[in-house]
């Protein structure tokens, strides 16, 4: 019987074929924690009396959430991840002085590599599965048991076969694509599944959108998303200095599925997810309609802080004023992604329209500083949950959109059509 893409990742790290449905003991490639989480990873290690990380390079810890600290508790917190990665001379921990979010930063220092198993005590670790990986999110006393032994136990996830049809028209992204999957299939249509994303239209799609498409895979409740490695991938890793030999795999003709989903980009618009789900996905014509007058625009986080996203924000905003009555709060992924965004002007084009440019942070996707809404205030973010009190006041509401949608929208005062700006 034929395997998918996920089946061929286990079997080859556990040296026999696997199928969806078995308990396996995988060893891990990489282990991925932050600031808000590696503290009780840390914890639980010195706990069982360990003293010694299984495999230290296959371990990175990114302070990323309330970076630089956002008070006392935050300082004294990310303390606890800066000691121990002194302690165990951990190669790679990244703070302040190379900042990035962990889900952008990763695979752009080429630590997360296609083939890999990856675990992170983060929801969106499932970001990673756009490079042909297996990556998911896990607890943190997962992560611990995982820096002791070097691996972990999972159930091999059954998959849902994505099919993405067509060309996307313009404005459309990877954001559209899995807040339209979400749409269809609810919060929980891909509990503990692989998403798998195929069809001719992946061609079409630039890392960065497959990077945002993987990342909210979550919020169908997958267990991973993935995506096949093919030339794009190939670019997109050819100047960076991997941690590993990829290892290639692709699903069989013949691979199980439990579901297949099929998407017509040429006729898929922009999607504004209302609140207060993801799954609650309406087309950019019918929130026009609405006339939604927002107080803030949010365009950044691990689902869309990257290049292209303050690529077309600045395309939008450029010679354009942001409304009297809107903040516009823009956070680049990384530093190597505002940096690259500053030379090439996409900076000063937010600037100058009356946009405020923020260091790498997840602060204000999860309510956290560098964004929250008060009460009563609405927002059009390009991160990745809309729940009650999610961005701050939980008499709050959060819009999820593309970054194109909210530029346009920070421009007008209200949900808007990048194209009619």
């Amino acid at each position: 019987m034929g395997q998918t893409i996920t089946e061929k990742i286990f079997s080859e790290h556990v040296g026999k074929k696997v199928y969806a449905g078995e308990i396996v003991k995988s060893p891990i490639d990489m282990i991925i924690g932050n600031d808000i989480t590696t503290p009780i990873s840390i914890k639980a290690f010195e706990d069982v009396g360990a003293t010694k990380l299984a495999n230290p390079d296959g371990f990175s810890i990114v302070l990323d959430h309330f970076i630089p600290a956002k008070d006392i508790a935050s300082a004294n917190q990310a303390r606890i991840s800066r000691d121990f990665a002194k302690k165990h001379k951990l190669k790679h921990f990244f703070d302040e002085k190379d900042m990035g979010i962990e889900h952008a930063l990763l695979p752009e220092k080429g630590l997360v590599v296609p083939g890999d198993v990856i675990i992170g005590a983060d929801s969106h670790t499932c970001t990673h599965g756009a490079l042909g990986a297996f990556s998911t999110g896990m607890g943190s006393t997962d992560l611990a048991f995982a820096m002791v032994t070097g691996g972990n136990w999972f159930k091999v996830p059954e998959s849902i076969k994505v099919v993405l049809n067509g060309k996307p028209k313009e404005y459309v992204t990877g954001k559209d694509i899995i807040l339209e999957v979400i749409r269809q299939i609810g919060v929980d249509g891909a509990l503990y599944k692989a998403l798998e994303f195929t069809g001719e239209a992946i061609k079409h799609l630039s890392m960065d959108d497959r990077f945002s498409m993987c990342n909210m895979a979550i919020e169908a409740g997958a267990k991973n998303g993935i995506v096949a490695y093919d030339e794009i991938t190939e670019e997109f890793l050819k100047d960076k200095p991997l941690a590993r030999e990829p290892r290639i795999h692709y699903s069989d003709d013949d691979a199980k599925y439990v579901q297949t989903i099929t998407i017509d980009l040429d006729k898929l618009e922009p999607v504004v997810a209302y609140p207060f789900l993801p799954s609650n996905g309406h087309s950019i014509s019918d929130a026009v309609k609405e006339h939604i007058k927002i107080d803030q625009a949010f365009i950044g986080s691990c689902t869309n802080g990257r290049l292209s996203d303050l690529k077309v924000a600045a395309e939008i905003l450029k010679g354009k004023k942001v409304h009297e009555d809107v903040r516009l709060i823009v956070t680049p992924g990384t530093q190597r992604i505002l940096r690259e965004a500053t030379k090439l002007g996409y900076i000063d084009d937010i600037v100058d329209a009356g946009g405020v440019v923020s260091n790498p942070t997840c602060g204000a996707c999860l309510g956290g500083y560098m964004g929250i809404l008060g009460d009563n205030e609405v927002a059009i973010s390009t991160t990745n949950r809309n729940f009650v009190g999610r961005m701050g006041a939980r008499s709050s509401k959060v819009y999820l959109a593309n970054s194109a949608v909210a530029a346009a929208s920070a421009v007008t005062g209200y949900i808007t059509d990048p194209k009619d700006v």
